[in-house]
C-alpha cells in the first residue's frame, strides 16, 4: 500500500469579527497517498481554496488536524511549517506568482537557493527545456506570454522535487488554448516525477483527469468519487 503523504481530519476553519463568526470549512476529513492525484472542485466560497491552503501548512484551522509527510502542521509554529513546505511542497497558482524582478531562469532556481543547495543552474535549464522554454531562459515574467509564465511556475515548482503539488486554478488566467497545453504539461510531469497531485478547480473536465474528485459545498465536503483514471 503507497504510503499516506497528506491526511486531514476533521478540518474546521471559522473567522470571528466583532459578535459574529463564519465558518468556512466544517469537519473535513481525507488523505492522499504517494504518487495519486485528486481535485478538489466546488462553487465559489465553498471553501476549497481554504482547504488547500490549510493541508499546504498556509493557514492554521481553527480545529482539526493535518498531517503532511507525516508533520502534524497544526502543532507546528510559521516558521516549522515553512520548513516542511520548502523541502516537500510545490505549488502552482491562477496568477503564476513569479518575481516580476527576475529572470524565467532565475524564477525557476529561486526554491533551491533558499535551500542553500549549490550547482542548481544545469538542473534549471534543464527543467525550462522540458517545459519548452529553452529560448526563453534570460526574459522576464513580463516579456512572457501568460501560458510562458505558468510554464516557469510550473519548471520552479518541479525543481525542488517536491512530494507534493498543490496546484490552484493553474488554467483560470489562461485562455483555452493555453489551458490545455498547461494541463498536459502538469500532468505529464507530475507522473514523470510520481508527484501526489491536490488539484483544485471549478473545471469538472479539469478535475476528470485526477484519480479522485472532492466536492465541496458551503464548507463541507459532500461527495468523495473516483474517476475512470482511478
Amino acid at each position: 500500500m503507497a504510503d499516506i503523504v497528506l491526511q486531514a481530519e476533521q478540518l474546521t476553519k471559522t473567522y470571528s469579527s466583532a459578535d459574529k463568526s463564519l465558518t468556512v470549512l466544517d469537519h473535513v476529513s481525507f488523505q492522499a497517498e504517494q504518487g495519486t492525484s485528486l481535485s478538489i472542485i466546488g462553487p465559489s466560497g465553498s471553501g476549497k481554496t481554504t482547504l488547500l491552503g490549510l493541508c499546504a501548512g498556509l493557514d492554521v484551522p481553527t480545529s482539526g488536524s493535518i498531517s503532511l509527510m507525516g508533520f502534524k502542521l497544526n502543532a507546528m509554529n510559521e516558521d516549522d511549517r515553512a520548513y516542511v513546505r520548502n523541502q516537500f511542497v510545490g505549488f502552482v497558482f491562477q496568477n503564476f506568482q513569479l518575481l516580476s524582478t527576475l529572470t524565467a531562469l532565475e524564477n525557476v532556481m529561486v526554491p533551491l537557493e533558499l535551500r542553500g543547495e549549490k550547482n542548481i543552474l544545469v538542473k534549471a535549464k534543464d527543467l525550462l527545456g522540458r517545459v519548452g522554454l529553452g529560448d526563453r531562459l534570460h526574459h522576464y515574467p513580463s516579456q512572457l506570454s501568460g501560458g510562458e509564465q505558468q510554464r516557469v511556475a510550473i519548471a520552479r515548482a518541479f525543481i525542488s522535487s517536491p512530494r507534493i503539488l498543490f496546484a490552484d486554478e493553474p488554467t483560470g488566467n489562461l485562455d483555452e488554448e493555453n489551458a490545455h497545453q498547461v494541463t498536459d504539461l502538469l500532468f505529464e510531469m507530475n507522473r514523470q516525477e510520481k508527484t501526489t497531485l491536490v488539484l483544485v478547480t471549478h473545471n469538472l473536465e479539469l478535475a476528470q483527469k485526477t484519480e479522485r474528485i472532492l466536492q465541496m459545498k458551503g464548507g463541507h465536503l459532500v461527495n468523495e468519487r473516483l474517476t475512470s483514471l482511478a
